[in-house]
């Protein structure tokens, strides 16, 4: 029988918050699960890249699980779905993390391709890695479509349709931002079949448009109201309204890259939610001063998150 697919709707990659030490930031970490369940979210992905998972030990993994599955059920989120990062270098690192993500409470695995070898990973070595880490995986199995951290590797729709056969595989991220391949794939396995999630908020409602089920995006770490208002205007069937609120959320994205990524989402957050510090880990560069016209941009998507 294939394994549960995904809800529709919106994920955000929350970000992890850390002391100077660089140990865990255990109660800001909770008050970020919490204010993005109350924002609405559908699910939130522990161990994304905007997690630093690459950061972390098998054990700190595996706390960041359970200390997210923890805070939500205490506060009466227990449909809040949560998805754990799983990606590493090797099929058995990553059947680990695929284990100990159901042993801390996750409910489905996200897994990149393998990349430190980019010239090995052929289509047909793609494909067999993704299945056998999928037959091992006790929780069902999302692909991860991240060309930026991957070396380059841009899993094709031929690929993720091919992969999307396999019954503990069911869905995909597309941090690729190709709003055609997503189309591809969403024509051929509607979103009751195979989770295609667009990784990205600056095609969210494009996306939506083609078939998609959602999005797992970054920007909700800062405004998940606004995107949980601009989902529901598009269930609603207000696309004229949705596309205003898309447009920012399209600035948004972009002023988040630019500004600093991680680091100045944490300082953002620290700024105008009152908890956690700036601090990340190396290489990842903190944003100690907030400045400049895409910082000014990402403070008024706040003000209007904060009107919600």
């Amino acid at each position: 029988m294939p394994a549960a697919v995904p809800p529709s709707g919106i994920y955000v990659p929350a970000v992890l918050f850390f002391k100077k030490n660089e140990d865990f930031d255990v109660p800001a970490i909770k008050s970020h699960v919490l204010r993005l369940a109350q924002g609405g979210v559908t699910g939130i992905v522990v161990q994304g890249s905007n997690g630093e998972a690459q950061h972390l030990s098998h054990d700190e993994r595996k706390e960041a699980i359970s200390i997210t599955r923890k805070t939500l059920d205490e506060n009466g989120f227990q449909n809040v779905v949560i998805i754990a990062g799983c990606g590493a270098q090797s099929a058995r690192e990553t059947k680990k993390l695929c284990a100990d993500a159901k042993d801390a409470g996750a409910a489905f695995v996200l897994v990149l391709t393998p990349s430190v070898w980019p010239g090995d990973m052929t289509k047909e070595n793609i494909i067999s890695y993704h299945r056998e880490v999928a037959d091992s995986s006790p929780l069902p199995y999302v692909v991860y479509n991240f060309p930026t951290v991957t070396a380059g590797i841009d899993l094709d729709s031929d690929i993720i349709l091919t992969l999307s056969e396999h019954p503990n595989i069911v869905g995909t991220k597309l941090s690729c931002g190709n709003v055609g391949k997503l189309h591809r794939i969403t024509s051929v396995k509607p979103p009751s079949e195979f989770c295609t999630l667009a990784g990205v908020s600056e095609v969210l409602l494009q996306g939506l448009l083609s078939g998609s089920a959602g999005a797992i995006a970054a920007l909700p770490n800062l405004v998940p109201k606004l995107h949980m208002k601009m989902y529901a205007l598009y269930q609603a069937g207000k696309i004229d309204e949705a596309m205003k609120i898309q447009a920012q959320l399209g600035q948004g994205d972009w002023a988040t890259r630019k500004a600093g990524g991680v680091g100045a989402m944490k300082a953002l957050i620290s700024k105008h939610f009152g908890y956690g510090e700036i601090h990340v880990r190396r290489p990842l560069m903190a944003v100690a001063q907030l400045s400049g016209t895409h910082v000014e941009k990402l403070e008024e998507l706040i003000a209007s998150e904060k009107m919600l």
